[in-house]
């Protein structure tokens, strides 16, 4: 839906973007112009800077920027209107009473409701004769009945329409039904329900909306496990299972596990601090997300092969994040449900408290590859070891694990302590030459995320047209004063040109320049690039002496790019680009 400029900019007026970003990460130099680690990539380096004086904010590695509006879109995963009602009710603000949702938001709000209602189908259907096998099961995992309803368990019926007709009843289109991934069409055209013959797992966010299904098989069919397809309300990659009981009381430390079997058990056996990945490999997102809620994370997966591949890419991940990271070794059993079903939450609790850090974890599965018995495995394991302990940052937690490595071994402490030195010697060289790299590419602007295709074939032009648009965002008056200089026609790149165009209108009409007032007119990196547009005004002067500096670097980049490759045109094509830099040539006299 719009609102009113007035509406926003009253909106805007009452949030403190430093303080809305504090709620989720945590600020450094609470100067004029703070800055944090970015909460939407991975990073160890702050590069994520709030502008007090624009109320916006850029992040220089990843490119995110925009308002408060922005920020809470994109940090809550909420469309527009959703994070403007967000905003409202934060602040106090009364939300317009007569509002016409946009058609994103009308979608969204059927996908809930359309959600809603399938599971409320699938719950009762797990009461009915022909869910027997269902209920068996979760006899067998030994579920009770209020964990069942708790976590909102259903069974979907070996039926090729049940659903579509129970949800054709309640007012849904076949065509809704696909959109939500509840529906398939087949071959012929013909709608038949998703899941079929399947124990259901609802699968809620934090706002307790249904917004997806896993279904798992009660027999030999593959796959095992089915899950919703990504949708408008939906993202596997950035949702978690059970962060909405998890997050509450948790005392600051969660554990995160394979599967919905493997939480649900956790959670009727005490330990409510279990969450899971949702049918893919844990991702960065994620790790974000589990940030915002914990400080120390226990690593539950499976003791098998796949398992520890799976732990191992989790930690790789969770290495740039703040968290704590411990994990937990499955003993006597696979996975926590087998372990509480056999030895009871007593002993998965001894379990949980005897989680071992990364280091000891890495050092464990490096010895479990070689025979330390023989000098061979002995060399073998000392040296990947050595490669592990190198990366630890703390000298006293890296000469601790030396002196306990070495007595095991029964090595001489100095040899290792050699051989450790080495390879942090050697890594530090590395990451002084990256490091000097990517300062030479950040002085020459080259590593600043640009949705602008063409920033690496005109270099020099879009440093200009980005300087003089940051100009104009910081003195709309000069759109005015230097009109016979400046139109669409001085840009040399078709993206700046369209961003110059909407942003001409905007201040022709007297509306609003900051970055999420642009959302109607470009997309969602475009809102990011006139942050950093404005993050830009930051190191211009402000005089119109620079500006018209900028309007001379881009007409005689521009002159320069018509006049290349000239003798690749035709006839005709070469007669009118000369044509243009005659033009481009009284523009800028």
């Amino acid at each position: 839906m719009r609102f009113s400029e007035e509406f926003l900019n009253d909106l805007r007026s009452k949030v403190e973007i430093e303080d809305l970003i504090a709620r989720y990460a945590e600020i450094r130099g609470r100067g004029r112009t703070p800055v944090c680690l970015c909460p939407f990539h991975n990073e160890k380096t702050p590069s994520f800077v709030i502008y007090k004086d624009t109320q916006s904010y850029y992040c220089f590695g990843c490119g995110a920027g925009g308002d408060a509006i922005t920020f809470i879109r994109m940090i809550e995963n909420l469309d527009y209107t959703e994070a403007v009602r967000f905003l409202c009710e934060r602040t106090g603000t009364a939300f317009p009473n007569d509002p016409v949702d946009d058609e994103l938001t009308r979608r969204r709000r059927r996908c809930y409701e359309a959600n809603r209602e399938a599971a409320r189908f699938f719950h009762a259907q797990l009461s009915e004769p022909h869910a027997q096998k269902a209920r068996e099961y979760l006899q067998k995992r030994a579920l009770k009945k209020e964990t069942v309803v708790r976590f909102g368990l259903g069974f979907a019926p070996d039926s090729w329409d049940l659903l579509l007709k129970h949800m054709r009843s309640k007012g849904f289109s076949d065509n809704e039904l696909v959109m939500y991934d509840l529906a398939r069409r087949t071959q012929k055209g013909s709608c038949i329900d998703a899941f079929r013959n399947r124990l259901m797992f609802p699968i809620i966010d934090l706002r307790g909306n249904v917004i997806a299904f896993g279904g798992r098989v009660l027999d030999d069919s593959k796959p095992k496990y089915l899950n919703t397809s990504d949708t408008v309300v939906y993202k596997k990659s950035t949702a978690l299972y059970a962060l909405n009981f998890a997050k509450n009381g948790n005392n600051d430390r969660l554990i995160l596990c394979e599967g919905y079997m493997d939480v649900i058990s956790l959670h009727q056996a005490g330990f409510t601090q279990a969450v899971a990945g949702l049918g893919t490999a844990f991702t960065p997102e994620q790790a974000k997300l589990l940030s915002r809620y914990c400080s120390e994370l226990l690593v539950c997966f499976d003791s098998d092969e796949a398992g520890i591949k799976a732990t191992q890419r989790a930690r790789k991940i969770l290495a740039d994040t703040e968290i704590k990271l411990r994990v937990v070794r499955m003993v006597g059993e696979k996975d926590p449900d087998e372990i509480i079903k056999k030895y009871g939450a007593e002993r998965m609790r001894e379990i949980l408290e005897g989680a071992v850090n990364e280091t000891e974890f890495s050092l464990q599965n490096a010895k479990a590859r070689f025979d330390v018995e023989t000098a061979d495995g002995k060399v073998g394991y000392l040296n990947e070891a050595a490669q592990i302990l190198a990366a630890i940052p703390n000298a006293v937690k890296r000469d601790v694990y030396i002196t306990q490595l070495a007595g095991e071994l029964q090595v001489s402490k100095a040899a290792i302590e050699a051989q450790v030195s080495k390879i942090v010697r050697n890594s530090r060289k590395k990451e002084d030459r990256a490091v000097f790299g990517q300062a030479i590419r950040h002085l020459k602007g080259e590593d600043m995320p640009s949705p602008n295709p063409d920033k690496k074939r005109f270099p020099r032009a879009v440093k200009a047209e980005e300087y003089l648009l940051a100009s104009l965002l910081a003195n709309p008056a000069y759109l005015r004063k230097f009109s016979s200089r400046l139109g669409e026609d001085i840009f040399l790149t078709d993206y700046n040109k369209r961003v110059f165009s909407v942003l001409k209108n905007r201040i022709e009409n007297n509306l609003s320049l900051m970055p999420s007032s642009f959302a109607d007119d470009l997309s969602e990196e475009g809102v990011a690039y006139i942050s950093m547009l404005l993050a830009l005004t930051s190191q211009l002067g402000g005089t119109e002496r620079a500006f018209t500096d900028f309007l001379t670097i881009l007409a005689q980049e521009k002159k320069k790019a018509l006049r290349a490759d000239g003798g690749a045109l035709s006839d005709a094509d070469f007669l009118a680009r000369i044509a243009e830099c005659k033009k481009t040539d009284s523009g800028g006299s």
